[in-house]
């Protein structure tokens, strides 16, 4: 994709999309979701939420330093790795934390929906990877769009105005000129196809 260089004079407009893009930030949501789910749904809830920092560890702690780490040493662009070229090494070694994480889970029988969690995070991570190696499309629309329908599905309605979270996330991706409006609906199509069936079969 041709990059778009913004002015030095920010806009408003730019502004909101730089905020949205680094709150729903993929690690940061990689971290809450376990939290969200482990407390919501474990009993008691120091029990879900201790699985729940682990499977925060693994799904987003672990891998995220070593993207800082990689940017650190001029391997990767940017903490959002915008070259897709570069996105294949990050990505495996965060699938492979993830199952390590998950391995670590099953063998103790951590909480049902905590592990389920995870899984959905690990199903997408391994979805995005295989899509990468031809095509960049947006992981901020999948992770999001994923969270939203997780969320969905443990709080009902009441949390379908997620969803505007996922059409803001999308938004900032294209606003930014990070992704085209084509690679953050196919990266919540994405997202939405792996966290509904797995969540719903595993918690």
């Amino acid at each position: 994709m041709h990059e778009v260089i913004d002015s030095p004079v920010r806009q408003p407009t730019h502004l909101l999309a730089r905020v949205l893009t680094e709150v729903f930030a993929p690690a940061l949501l990689a971290a809450v979701m376990p939290i969200v789910v482990g407390v919501h749904r474990t009993s008691p809830v120091s029990v879900g939420l201790s699985w729940a920092l682990v499977g925060a560890l693994f799904c987003s702690i672990i891998p995220n330093t070593l993207i800082w780490w990689g940017v650190r040493r001029g391997r990767l662009t940017d903490h959002h790795i915008r070259v897709r070229e570069q996105r294949r090494t990050p990505l495996m070694y965060g699938l492979l934390s993830v199952l390590v994480g998950l391995t670590l889970m099953v063998s103790l029988d951590a909480p049902q929906p905590v592990t389920a969690m995870v899984v959905v995070m690990f199903g997408i991570g391994l979805a995005v990877t295989a899509t990468n190696l031809a095509w960049k499309l947006s992981i901020h629309a999948a992770v999001a769009a994923g969270s939203a329908a997780v969320l969905i599905i443990e709080f009902g309605t009441a949390l379908l105005a997620s969803l505007l979270v996922v059409a803001l996330v999308g938004w900032s991706r294209v606003r930014l000129h990070e992704h085209t409006p084509a690679q953050v609906i196919a990266g919540a199509t994405l997202g939405t196809i792996v966290a509904i069936p797995a969540f719903l079969l595993l918690s």
